[in-house]
Order: structure tokens, then sequence, then C-alpha cells
């Protein structure tokens, strides 16, 4: 069942018997009605994108980093898998000339410029200043202060790998739809 059929079976229902837990359109069990598919794929994208990052650490590392599942920065960038994710979702479901789709890539644009950006050089100077708090003296009133999180942004690479895990995962959840029907 495509997501159009979803949409449009959701859209002729009525809204009360949508509450009846037995009801059920096309075949739609009640508890998956009201699943936002744009929004689950765009978690699910983040999901695989932290998940890889975890794992290439383990390879390049070797040792695991749990702080890989949840942290920022690093190959590829969840940021940027979430938000192609969720534009291209949006693009196939509502459709790529709407105004939601135009304002789901302007978010993406502007989320992955900042990362390989803003984000990028906030982590280099977070390395600099770290280097600097190292060669202090330690009477100095900075000298034990905690050091500031280094990784923080992505270069354009691990930018683009991010988009194309989030891009796979939109185009594969709707060829997947469609294999279906």
């Amino acid at each position: 069942m495509t997501w159009n059929r979803l949409r449009v079976a959701g859209a002729n229902s009525s809204p009360v018997s949508s509450f009846s837990s037995s009801s059920s359109v096309y075949g739609i069990p009640f508890y998956l009605q009201f699943l936002n598919h744009p929004l689950f794929l765009a978690c699910l994208a983040l999901t695989i994108a932290q998940f890889i990052k975890f794992f290439i650490t383990r390879y390049k590392e070797r040792r695991w980093d749990p702080y890989r599942l949840f942290g920022s920065g690093g190959m590829p960038s969840s940021h940027s898998s979430i938000v192609t994710s969720l534009a291209i979702a949006i693009g196939i479901h509502d459709g790529f000339g709407g105004s939601l789709f135009a304002v789901c890539f302007i978010l993406a644009c502007v989320v992955m410029y900042d990362a390989f950006g803003v984000r990028l050089q906030t982590g280099h100077h977070a390395k600099l200043l770290n280097q600097i708090v190292y060669r202090l003296p330690e009477e100095h009133p900075l000298a034990d202060s905690r050091p500031l999180h280094e990784l923080l942004g992505h270069t354009p690479l691990q930018v683009i790998a991010g988009s194309m895990v989030g891009l796979a995962v939109a185009v594969g959840s709707y060829l997947t739809s469609k294999a279906w029907v």
C-alpha cells in the first residue's frame, strides 16, 4: 500500500469510526492509522546514522565508545540524515512541488550548512582552547576546568554521507511500500 493510499484512506474515514479499536481502513490496524510516516523515517535515519558512527569508531579506534550512539560529530552526519530523510519523505508523501517540501528543503540546507560550517569551526576552536588550558600552570584558576567537546561539526564528506543515509531510508521505504502493493 502506498503512502498516498494511506493518506486518502485516512481522509475518507469517519473521525468517529477511526477511534474505535476494531476499525481498520484498507486493512490497516488502528494502531498504525496515526503513524506519521515521514517522522518515523527521520527517526529511523537518525538511529541508523548513530549506529554507523558507533561501528566506525569501533573499527577505527579498536574500542567500543557508547558516547558515539548519542554524541554529535563524526561519520556520517546524523543531523544531515534526519533532515534529508524528512524532506524526501515529505516530498514523496505530499509532493515535491508543495510548500511543505520547500520548507523542509530549506531547513535541510540550513542544518547541513551549519553542520560543516559553524559547528565544524566551533570544534576547531574547542580544540585550540583545550590546548591553551592544558598548557596553563597548575596554580592558574582555569587549569583544572573541564575540557570542551571537540567533536561537534562535520566535514563536507560526512554531511554528504549523512544525506545519503537519509535518502536511502526514505527512498528505500517508498520502494518497499510499493513492493507490498
